[in-house]
């Protein structure tokens, strides 16, 4: 009798088999703090993980100091690693349009400067003409008087954030949510969306 031999992986709390792996897609959106930006995908089904990280810019392995100073050309960003038989990148990116401010070109509430603008950074054909098909209805939609200005960008090198960014709104829920609300961001979701992700 044959003996198999299944690797498994952990990821976001979840352990796969080499197979399912093997099928996972990355998604990347950059949406302003990426405290912020964990916390609305890691609730949706069959997301088996989201890192928070630095993307978009030219300096290799950014610190936080450095990406803040706004010379890296990088933005705070979320990579996340999900399941498309399971979950699709249309639910991704409505769950991303429903967590940010997309008619603000140079940062988000707070926090101003290009390394908290608003990006969708696809990783393939399909995703680039999803993004900008969500981008065009989002604009023909009516609920804003402004532009959308978030960008449509190709995905390029991801550098996770230091370990005490990974999940903050776990970890520190109390400092979180007096940012969150001090921002201006969680009003802005209630307004604009009837809802307020805490």
């Amino acid at each position: 009798m044959k003996r198999f031999v299944m690797t498994l992986f952990l990821c976001g709390g979840f352990f796969m088999n080499n197979v399912q792996a093997a099928n996972l897609e990355k998604a990347t959106f950059a949406g302003g703090c990426f405290w912020c930006m964990e916390s609305p995908f890691d609730k949706l089904p069959r997301v088996f993980s989201v890192t928070a990280g630095y993307t978009g810019g030219t300096v290799k392995n950014p610190t936080y100091e450095e990406v803040s100073s706004g010379t890296t050309g990088h933005a705070e960003a979320v990579e996340i690693l999900f399941d498309p038989a399971q979950i699709t990148y249309e639910r991704l990116l409505k769950a991303f349009w429903h967590s940010i401010d997309p008619t603000s070109s140079n940062g988000q509430f707070a926090d101003r400067g290009t390394q908290y603008r608003t990006a969708i950074f696809y990783h393939d054909a399909t995703q680039k003409k999803l993004a900008e098909e969500s981008k065009e209805t989002l604009a023909k939609s009516g609920k804003f008087s402004q532009p959308i200005a978030t960008l449509i960008e190709p995905a390029s090198a991801f550098y996770p954030a230091e370990d005490y960014h990974q999940h903050y709104y776990k970890k520190n829920p109390i400092h979180y949510n007096a940012y969150k609300m001090g921002s201006g961001r969680a009003s802005y979701l209630e307004k604009t969306w009837g809802h307020d992700d805490k």
